[in-house]
């Protein structure tokens, strides 16, 4: 049986893959996939330019929401190439160095967005808990740090993870089930133990999204309880109501997120399709959903949005308008 070892990284090559046994179909099939990355990209973007531009957005609760766009904006780059590239072109091939960093980017953006989620729960949770303290406890400062705590912890479990996926041999079948890197695919295809890289992936996954998750469940309990002590009904409506988008964001996140890790991990006798459509649903609905939910569960991004519009499109009516009375001068 051939050893591929990874001491020249250039010449091991993996293989992509796009939808097992739609391949002719593929050309079809990459037109939903634009569609969703226009969404993705467009929609991250507007959050992001409407929350930088408008003064009125320069609060807390809104700096976290541009710091969940600009994750989800930068975990739908990572893949785009790859993907769009399986399917426009039967792009296939990539080698070990470019799926690692792949790899590295999609894993990391991914539990950075779950540390986002953590922080707006917290944010949640100081807002309706201690309102009187909001301010202080959650100043400009503050959100810095949590930022770069998040990007910390995001490289510092991330870096073994990278660095015992080079250390790797390969021997069997170099074909990945998905278009882009997966950390569990990769390491499943080594005919080396991988069963450090294995526990090292859950350490990494449970010292991140596994302790985010339980930390959120145990802020909205606390928020829910602190909620039911508001004596009037329509507080209670109206505390509960700036909770909506992120619980939406939480569910449309961590589910996919499990699910896919659980098929990987347990599902090996699941059909194909199945790990392709897990893959794809944890790569693509939270990019897309995220900045639809808060457009419309948000008045003040809506709003902004509308706002901005609307200048775009007078301006350039006031082009056009200058251009005709040019040309009626002339």
């Amino acid at each position: 049986m051939l050893v591929l070892n990874n001491t020249n990284a250039q010449l091991l090559t993996f293989l992509l893959t796009g939808i097992p046994g739609l391949r002719a179909a593929h050309a079809w099939i990459s037109i939903p996939f634009c569609l969703l990355y226009v969404i993705a990209l467009s929609g991250n973007s507007m959050i992001l330019f409407v929350v930088l531009r408008e003064q009125s957005l320069h609060e807390t609760m809104y700096y976290f929401l541009s710091m969940l766009s600009a994750t989800d904006l930068s975990l739908s780059l990572c893949t785009l190439s790859t993907t769009l590239g399986v399917f426009w072109f039967e792009a296939r091939e990539i080698n070990l160095n470019a799926c690692i960093v792949q790899m590295f980017f999609l894993h990391a953006f991914t539990f950075m967005e779950s540390g986002v989620l953590l922080a707006m729960a917290f944010d949640r949770f100081v807002a309706i808990c201690d309102p009187l303290r909001y301010t202080t406890i959650l100043t400009n400062a503050k959100i810095a740090q949590i930022g770069v705590s998040i990007l910390v912890r995001n490289v510092a479990v991330m870096l073994p993870v990278v660095l015992l996926v080079k250390r790797l041999s390969f021997c069997r079948s170099l074909v990945l089930s998905h278009s882009y890197c997966y950390h569990v695919d990769l390491i499943q295809l080594s005919c080396a133990d991988n069963r450090i890289s294995s526990i090292l992936g859950l350490f990494a996954l449970f010292s991140t999204a596994g302790f985010d998750c339980p930390c959120i469940l145990l802020s909205y309990v606390l928020i829910i309880r602190s909620v039911l002590n508001i004596t009037s009904s329509e507080g209670r409506q109206k505390a509960f109501n700036t909770c909506i988008s992120h619980i939406s964001a939480v569910a449309i996140f961590y589910v996919p997120l499990i699910s896919l890790s659980l098929v990987h991990r347990y599902g090996r006798s699941a059909p194909p399709f199945v790990h392709t459509i897990m893959a794809n649903v944890f790569l693509l609905v939270p990019p897309v959903l995220n900045p639809i939910i808060y457009s419309v569960k948000t008045k003040q991004i809506q709003q902004a949005i509308v706002k901005v519009l609307m200048q775009k499109q007078c301006k350039s009516n006031h082009q056009l308008s200058q251009g005709r009375n040019k040309a009626n001068y002339e």
